[in-house]
């Protein structure tokens, strides 16, 4: 079966789903953020669509991807996973990619 996600993504994925930092459910709870290259990178699984896109952490496509999730109701969630990757990856920049977001509004409204 043909698939859109790219085999990198595809074991990303994988990994993610057996590891605890980085896994894709919780106790039921869907994560949105699989973090890549100490912070720089992320895989944003995106529900509204059912896409996974690899997008930099500092870039504007970043926060629309981020914006677009909280629009739809995920913010509170989102911000509580990045809290949880800036406390197990303190030196990966997740606070100041919080920081980011808050700034440009996203979590607002």
């Amino acid at each position: 079966m043909a698939s859109n996600t790219s085999k990198t993504a595809r074991a990303s994925v994988r990994a993610g789903q057996a590891g605890q930092s980085g896994a894709l459910s919780v106790l039921g709870e869907f994560k949105y953020l699989i973090p890549l290259a100490n912070g720089r990178f992320a895989y944003v699984r995106n529900l509204t669509n059912g896409k996974t896109n690899h997008l930099k952490t500092d870039s504007e496509a970043f926060v629309e991807e981020i914006r677009v999730l909280s629009a739809a109701g995920h913010g509170a969630k989102i911000r509580a996973e990045l809290g949880a990757l800036s406390e197990a990856h303190p030196n990966d920049g997740w606070a100041d990619t919080e920081k980011r977001l808050v700034d440009a509004g996203v979590f607002e409204g």
